[in-house]
């Protein structure tokens, strides 16, 4: 089968090769999927440079959430079968940019029957993160105001929907006119571009001076600096990940003079530590699909054969919405 290998560790576009390789053979509670679509997510790219703290062996195919076709199942698998359209996370070395790739059962999940292959593959890893941030993290409430921040990327989208679907008024920031259409086309009440706005200012004015019940911060460092003088009374800060680069320091002493919470979210060790709450959100994200309430925004559907471009540029910070390798044009 074809599949891009990562040999050597340095950029997505200089490292990911694509060959021909041995197909995968499921182990005990293993699926192997035919890939239908597969996204693009900064952990890729991480992974390719060494710097995710999952560190597979090389070579490795990454691509770590798609939806497929069931085409085989190892021992003691109970809850899928041949021909079964499921989603979740690929498993390394067998990720999901391929033709095909290997799924534990533990992370598969039935594909959403509204959304499409492109869509469904989307659901995952951005989703799931965005619902137990914003729901069993930050206790995020029909009426308070949520500023998400890289609001047309990936993860910052999802989060935008998934604010509007609890009833909160969602302030947006991106970097540039472009971004800011799709933040608009999510559902955004007000958007932010860095580039010729403080977002500190536009949420004081949005809010009468009170600040944001909930920031949902994935960049980090200056991002989250700036965000501590405007977080409301009572207000959670959910720290998702550095996309910037930068890890910053916490001034504690501002949190406990105005009153607000710093909330990690390592939104996979709920896999390990509370299995159950996963399928919990995978059914309720299906039902907010299911509703129209979601939908993952795909900006862009790749042949297998430009991958590696669309994960390099996602990498950059060229990308909105979903970048996403479909095995079909219509997928």
């Amino acid at each position: 089968m074809k599949a891009w290998q990562v040999t050597e560790l340095g950029e997505p576009a200089k490292v990911m090769q694509l060959r021909e390789v041995p197909e995968p053979e499921p182990g005990p509670r293993q699926l192997v999927v035919r890939v239908l679509a597969a996204p693009a997510n900064f952990p890729d790219a991480l992974m390719c440079r060494g710097l995710y703290q999952v560190k597979p062996d090389l070579p490795f195919t990454p691509g770590v959430e798609l939806c497929g076709e069931v085409v085989a199942v190892g021992a003691e698998v109970e809850g899928f079968a041949l021909g079964d359209r499921v989603v979740g996370g690929g498993t390394m070395p067998y990720g999901g940019f391929a033709e095909l790739a290997l799924m534990d059962e533990p992370l598969t999940f039935p594909a959403p029957e509204s959304l499409d292959d492109a869509q469904a593959s989307s659901l995952y890893i951005g989703y799931q993160t965005g619902w137990f941030g914003l729901h069993r993290r930050a206790g995020l409430t029909a009426g308070e105001t949520l500023l998400v921040h890289a609001a047309a990327g990936g993860v910052g989208s999802a989060a935008i929907q998934l604010g509007k679907a609890a009833g909160a008024r969602v302030i947006g920031v991106v970097g540039g006119p472009e971004k800011a259409e799709v933040a608009r086309r999510l559902g955004a009440d007000v958007v932010v571009d860095r580039h010729q706005q403080d977002f500190v200012d536009v949420v004081k004015a949005e809010t009468g001076g009170r600040g944001a019940d909930v920031i949902y911060d994935p960049v980090g460092g200056e991002t989250y600096t700036r965000s501590t003088k405007c977080i409301a009374f009572e207000g959670r800060i959910l720290v998702i990940g550095f996309a910037g680069g930068d890890i910053q320091t916490a001034a504690l002493n501002h949190a406990l003079i105005k009153n607000y919470s710093i909330v990690g979210l390592h939104w996979g060790l709920y896999n390990l530590y509370d299995p159950p709450a996963v399928q919990e959100c995978h059914r309720a994200l299906t039902a907010l699909a299911a509703e129209g309430l979601v939908a993952p925004l795909v900006s862009e559907r790749l042949p297998l054969e430009e991958v590696a471009a669309g994960v390099q540029r996602l990498a950059d910070g060229s990308t909105v919405g979903r970048v996403v390798y479909a095995a079909s044009p219509t997928a």
